[in-house]
């Protein structure tokens, strides 16, 4: 029996410049991550679209070195996992659930929603970094 599986791959533009932020356990990287989703209005048949907006962390070398390289605007493809936190607000409890980065790719190219149409990307993943 197998314990589960939690992985999420998003394709998307970055919102803002990341978020960089360093402590004593290391660099932290914070983003805002955009995707896309279009179809066809069964009833109108007109197309509509609708934005989801994806929060992202990632951690350590490698998050201090791609920091330099994203900027909002940015096409990028991420491989992470989901994790859920939550907190109290006014005696409220609320819940927060973000993408904790473990692999990501550069894209380039229009940023019209045409994933095929893209450039090939560039990937970063742990093993091609000199620390």
């Amino acid at each position: 029996m197998s314990d589960g599986f939690n992985q999420v791959t998003l394709f998307g533009n970055l919102g803002a410049d990341p978020e960089l932020r360093m402590s004593a356990k290391g660099a932290m990287m914070k983003m805002r991550l955009a995707t896309e989703r279009s179809w066809r209005n069964k009833d109108t048949n007109e197309r509509e679209k609708r934005t989801e907006w994806h929060s992202l962390t990632m951690f350590g070398p490698r998050a201090e070195a791609v920091a330099k390289l994203l900027h909002k605007g940015s096409r990028i493809m991420v491989t992470g996992h989901l994790v859920t936190s939550n907190y109290d607000k006014d005696g409220q409890k609320h819940y927060r659930t973000e993408i904790v980065v473990d692999d990501l790719c550069f894209a380039s190219g229009p940023s019209n929603g045409a994933f095929a149409q893209s450039t090939p990307a560039l990937r970063l993943d742990s093993s091609e970094l000199p620390f």
